[in-house]
């Protein structure tokens, strides 16, 4: 009985490090085969949930905010505009 305990001591601790180390290396290598986030043409603005199975999404593409609808049939581009400036940050007093 006590080997059993002593074992389990030693080995759930041990799993549970090799399960945090196989998702931080899974996410490292994801990271290199997608080559980061820097000089991607796309970009997420905004996004909102309209049901379980609609989004409503804002992507940024080359200076242009793009709005499309996300369903299960795919995306359907809904509206396009020019890409809004940045907003300056609210400085408190």
């Amino acid at each position: 009985m006590v080997w059993y305990i002593v074992k389990l001591i030693v080995l759930l601790p041990l799993i549970g490090v090799l399960a945090w180390g196989c998702l931080k290396f899974a996410q490292k290598m994801q990271e290199k085969a997608t080559g980061g986030t820097a000089g991607k043409a796309v970009k997420v603005v905004e996004t909102t949930m309209l049901s379980p199975t609609l989004k409503l999404a804002v992507l940024e593409f080359h200076g242009r905010e793009i709005l499309v609808s996300v369903s299960r049939q795919g995306l359907t581009r809904l509206a396009e505009a020019p890409a809004r400036a940045a907003a300056p940050a609210e400085v408190l007093p």
